[in-house]
C-alpha cells in the first residue's frame, strides 16, 4: 500500500479511527510521520503516537496504594530518569530502569499485552517438543483446578493424558 501523505513510499504506518460508527482508515510511510512529528492524520489538534502510549504509561495502578520509597524507587538509580519522564517519552534511558520500575510495569504489560510472561511463537516445524512442555504445563495447571473442585473423574482422564504426553516428549 502507497502512503497517503507522499504517494511515492510504502505505507508502514496504518491507523483506523471510528467515529460515530464511520470507519477511516490512514495509511502513511515512516518518513512522512516523522515528518509530521508522528502525528496521526485527521485528528484534531494532531494527536500523536507518543500521546497514546502516554496514555497507557500513566496508568499507575500503585498510586491508590501507599508504597514505601525503599519498594518503588522514584528515579533510576544509573541513569536518573523518572517514571513520568518515562510515561511522556515512552522510552527508558538505560537497561536499569526495567530493574527500577519493575513493579510499575507489570500491570502496564498485564494491560497491554494480557500477560506479563512472553512465551512467543513456535515454529511449527521445529517446535514440537516445546509445544509438548506447554500443552503438558497447561493441563497441569487444570488438573490442580479440577482436583480443588473435587471433579476427580475429569482429573483422572487429564492425569492420563499428561501422561501420554510426556511419553510423547521423551520419545522426541
Amino acid at each position: 500500500m502507497i502512503c497517503q501523505e507522499c504517494g511515492k513510499k510504502q505505507a508502514t504506518l496504518h491507523f483506523t479511527k471510528i467515529l460515530g460508527g464511520e470507519k477511516t482508515e490512514f495509511h502513511i510511510c515512516e518518513s512522512c510521520a516523522r515528518e509530521k512529528g508522528e502525528l496521526i492524520p485527521g485528528t484534531p489538534n494532531g494527536f500523536s503516537i507518543h500521546n497514546l502510549l502516554s496514555g497507557l504509561l500513566d496508568f499507575d495502578p500503585t498510586s491508590h496504594n501507599a508504597l514505601s520509597s525503599k519498594s518503588q524507587p522514584s528515579r533510576c538509580e544509573h541513569c536518573g530518569l523518572t517514571y513520568s519522564q518515562f510515561s511522556k517519552v515512552g522510552r527508558f534511558g538505560c537497561s536499569e530502569c526495567y530493574k527500577h520500575f519493575g513493579e510499575k510495569l507489570d500491570p502496564l504489560f498485564k494491560r497491554v499485552h494480557g500477560n506479563i510472561v512472553h512465551t512467543g511463537k513456535v515454529p511449527k516445524r521445529s517446535g514440537g517438543v516445546i509445544k509438548y512442555k506447554r500443552e503438558i504445563e497447561q493441563m497441569k495447571k487444570e488438573l490442580l483446578v479440577r482436583i480443588e473442585n473435587e471433579e476427580f473423574e475429569k482429573a483422572a482422564q487429564l492425569r492420563d493424558q499428561i501422561k501420554d504426553l510426556e511419553k510423547k516428549l521423551a520419545e522426541s
